[in-house]
This record gives C-alpha cells, sequence and structure tokens, in this order.
C-alpha cells in the first residue's frame, strides 16, 4: 500500500513523517474534523436594499474590509436633515445668548433654545450610527463559508447575510480514553492524516475538557495545527496519530 504524501506548510513548523498508529495500544481509530476557530453569521442590522456584494462564497478577505454594502439613501437623507436641523438650533440658541446680554429674551427661552442644540446634535449622532449599519465590514480575516442574500436584494433587520470563517488557524476536537489523562497534557505534540490530501499534518494539543464521559470513560480534547497549510480547510477530517508513551 502506498505510503500517504507528506504535507509540506506554507508557513511555521514542517509536517514530519508521523508514527503508525498502534492498534495494540488502542483498537479503535480517533477521528478528529478540522473547525475554524472563529466563526460567526453575519446578519443586517437595519431594513435596506443590498446594493453591493464585495465578497462572495468561498472568498477571501482581511479584517475590517467591507462585506456588504447597503443601499442607504434615505439614511443619508435623514443625516442631512438632521445636520440642518442642528445648525438651525445653533444659529437661535447664539441669537438668544446675544439677546440675553441686552436683556431682551427671558431666561427659559435661552435654556430652551440650548436644550434644542443638545437635541439636535443627539438626533445627528443617532443618524451617523444608523448611517454606519449601511456598512458591514469583517471583524476578522477569514473566507465567506456560505452567502445567503444577493445583491439587490431587501433585507430585514436582523436577517442573516454572510456565513463567515477564520482559516487562518484550524482547530481539531476529537475524544481520547480518560486513561490518558495521567500522560496527556496541554502542549502535546502530535500528527493527524487528512483523509482528503492523504497527508499527515502536525498539531498541539490546547485544552482538555473539565470533566470525562461517564459513559464511554473518554475526554474531549482540542487542539490546534501548528503551522498554515494552504491545502488544509475547515470540515476535512481524519485520523488522529497518537499513542500512551513505552511503560517503564
Amino acid at each position: 500500500m502506498q505510503t500517504p504524501t507528506q504535507a509540506q506548510p506554507a508557513s511555521a513548523l514542517p509536517a514530519i513523517p508521523a508514527p503508525a498508529p498502534s492498534g495494540a495500544l488502542e483498537p479503535r481509530d480517533i477521528r478528529a474534523q478540522l473547525a475554524p476557530r472563529q466563526y460567526t453569521t453575519l446578519a443586517a442590522e437595519i431594513g435596506a436594499k443590498v446594493q453591493r456584494l464585495a465578497v462572495t462564497e468561498g472568498g477571501a478577505f482581511k479584517k475590517d474590509q467591507l462585506l456588504v454594502q447597503f443601499d442607504c439613501s434615505l439614511q443619508q437623507a435623514q443625516l442631512n436633515k438632521a445636520h440642518a436641523g442642528q445648525n438651525a438650533a445653533d444659529k437661535t440658541w447664539r441669537a438668544n445668548q446675544r439677546l440675553a446680554q441686552l436683556n431682551s429674551v427671558g431666561k427659559v427661552e435661552l435654556e430652551t433654545s440650548q436644550a434644542e442644540v443638545q437635541k439636535a446634535a443627539a438626533e445627528v449622532a443617532a443618524s451617523k450610527a444608523l448611517l454606519d449599519k449601511c456598512r458591514v465590514t469583517a471583524p476578522y480575516a477569514g473566507r465567506v463559508a456560505e452567502q445567503k442574500i444577493r445583491e439587490q436584494q431587501y433585507a430585514q433587520p436582523g436577517q442573516p447575510l454572510l456565513d463567515i470563517i477564520d482559516d487562518t488557524a484550524l482547530e481539531l476536537e476529537f475524544l481520547v480514553p480518560s486513561r490518558w489523562l495521567v500522560w496527556l497534557k496541554p502542549g502535546a505534540a502530535f500528527q493527524v492524516r487528512i483523509d482528503e490530501t492523504g497527508k499527515t499534518y502536525p498539531a498541539k494539543v490546547q485544552w482538555l475538557a473539565a470533566r470525562v464521559d461517564p459513559v464511554s470513560q473518554s475526554i474531549k480534547v482540542n487542539a490546534g495545527i501548528d503551522g498554515h497549510f494552504d491545502d488544509l480547510i475547515a470540515g476535512m477530517s481524519g485520523q488522529v496519530l497518537m499513542e500512551p508513551p513505552p511503560v517503564r
């Protein structure tokens, strides 16, 4: 049988030959699936028509990059109106200040005009905040896993737009026998053979679950791929090549 091809990383640690799994030590395969460290669904915060999708399904993006642009001509008009109201309120207040110096305006009227200035400023801030929601930007670098809306489609508040993942750091989750707790610790290095590529890759244990499953006598392990490999994507699965140390 042909030996699996060894993966070569794009950066960081190189992939090294993996030891053959010992069936005598553990008869069953330990399976794991690659998952992104971060993933989320971006949703619309306002009701508006999608003007532009800057990154479509499968596309890569950088942190803070524009992903979705809504048609916000109405929101822009509301902001312009708020600015006009703010200018008018500010002029009225300044005029009343000058009249107050001449004792030609009452205290209540002066205070009311000042309150109108504050109210107008709050309306401008609210309009700006609403306009900011017309642009959906990336919270981190990654890729679009699924596109849930199209350009020129009207989005309702709360409607999902894009599923995004951070594929810069891939993780593994799998179960191991609870008796391995005597030697398996965070930082332990091992290898994983990925089915889709037929290659082995270096990995490192990040953390162990806080409790053991008493029924299966197993514990969940979270590990990270040690390095960046261009041929790995989320959703791939494979066999964990890990065995207990020899008994002395």
